[in-house]
């Protein structure tokens, strides 16, 4: 008997206890519409993740200064020294103040607005577009200028779209807005939004809370990550003669780590979604060897009639695998369903656009686990059907 007469004569045999066979598969079905949903899922968090970081510039080193204990100091125009006398590596530098308080826009006092005061090279180290007025400039550093650029949201929220020119109030002082970014949020702004956002020069804000602490720095290759790093550490050592002082953060590492530890939690869920697969698996061989005792008979007459163990095998094993890859193609198509459904839900829910989305070789690996299962199952039964006396087969009622 040929391979494609035992696979027809299996289909036949699955066609003919529909209800049975389909609840024989119902443990693959979830497992691989599972595993399917989850490696989508994962897949659509390390693109979300790695797209979010892609905006906020993946060749950018974040420098923080912790230098309370140590008789040595730093300050913006050392930082900017150490930047230029490492300019084969480096390129822009930002000084980053954080401002703590609220912002009062008229009688109005706003408390999600995130206050920071840069340097005028923060918005291209940012990738930040001026839509009306203008961008900080050197001069605003110098003069320490009460002005500063404003976010899309307040703009229209509080200035009606014309907030060039008009004032506001940030830590008790009094600044003129000379410039309102583009809009950075698809779709509707919302309050504590990533346009709801305020910039002002940092010597300014070095005037209201203190002497800046942190620093945003970019790379002039972003291939090069190690080398600027241990330059930029260098400097720094220099200055503080000890390493306890100062940290030195790439976000292309930030994103290396999150991105291990999404593919680490999508592949323990995964593992967990697979269980179903050995439970699937489990009632495959359960059902194969009620068969074998139902065909108790039939197998009896076709050794009788000369058929070799290898071919009763063969029978019950390619049978074992049809079952288990007619339950993994529907768990691939339930799992393509479900993907489409969930991308939609976390869509309309939490209005971010992460597409679930299960790669090619995920769709191939679930499939071939299933078939894989199904011979693994479907062996045991087989041997068992193969090694039936035939005369004790023929006798057996």
């Amino acid at each position: 008997m040929s391979i494609l007469e035992s696979l027809e004569l299996a289909l036949k045999n699955i066609v003919s206890s529909k209800v049975r066979t389909l609840l024989t598969m119902l443990g693959i079905i979830i497992g691989v519409a599972a595993v399917i949903v989850i490696v989508g899922l994962g897949n659509g968090l390390e693109t979300y993740v790695t797209d979010s970081f892609s905006d906020m510039g993946t060749n950018t080193l974040t420098v923080t200064v912790m230098s309370r204990g140590s008789t040595r100091s730093l300050d913006a125009e050392d930082m900017y020294g150490i930047v230029e006398e490492n300019s084969q590596y480096l390129d822009l530098c930002s000084p980053t103040v954080p401002m703590i308080g609220y912002v009062k826009i008229g009688s109005e006092t706003v408390d999600t607005t995130s206050s920071t005061g840069v340097s005028e090279d923060y918005l291209d180290i940012a990738r930040l577009t001026i839509a009306q007025g203008r961008n900080l400039q050197y001069s605003d550093m110098a003069t320490r200028a009460k002005v500063c650029v404003i976010g899309a949201y307040l703009n229209q929220a509080y200035f009606g779209g014309n907030a060039v020119g008009q004032t506001l109030r940030v830590g008790g002082q009094s600044l003129t807005v000379v410039g309102v970014l583009e809009q950075q949020e698809d779709g509707a702004m919302e309050e504590g939004g990533s346009d709801d956002c305020l910039y002002l020069p940092y010597t300014t804000a070095e005037r209201i809370t203190g002497a800046a602490s942190a620093y945003t720095i970019t790379m002039q290759d972003e291939d090069h990550i190690d080398e600027s790093v241990a330059a930029l550490e260098a400097s720094l050592y220099e200055v503080f003669a000890s390493d306890d002082y100062y940290t030195v953060t790439s976000m292309s590492e930030i994103l290396d780590t999150m991105t291990s530890m999404i593919n680490i939690l999508v592949g323990v869920l995964a593992g967990i979604a697979a269980i179903s697969l050995v439970v699937g698996g489990i009632g495959i061989m359960n059902i194969m060897l009620v068969s074998v005792t139902e065909r108790t008979r039939e197998i009896g007459i076709r050794k009788s009639l000369g058929a070799k163990e290898r071919y009763i095998m063969q029978q019950f094993v390619i049978e074992a695998a049809a079952t288990s890859a007619l339950g993994g193609i529907i768990g691939i198509l339930l799992g393509d369903g479900l993907s489409a459904v969930a991308s939609t839900v976390i869509a309309r829910v939490m209005e971010e656009s992460l597409t679930v989305s299960p790669t090619m070789g995920a769709v191939l690996l679930a499939f071939g686990i299933s078939v894989g299962i199904g011979v693994f199952f479907g062996y045991l039964p087989a041997k068992k059907a193969a090694r039936l006396n035939p005369i004790d087969a023929l006798h057996y009622d």
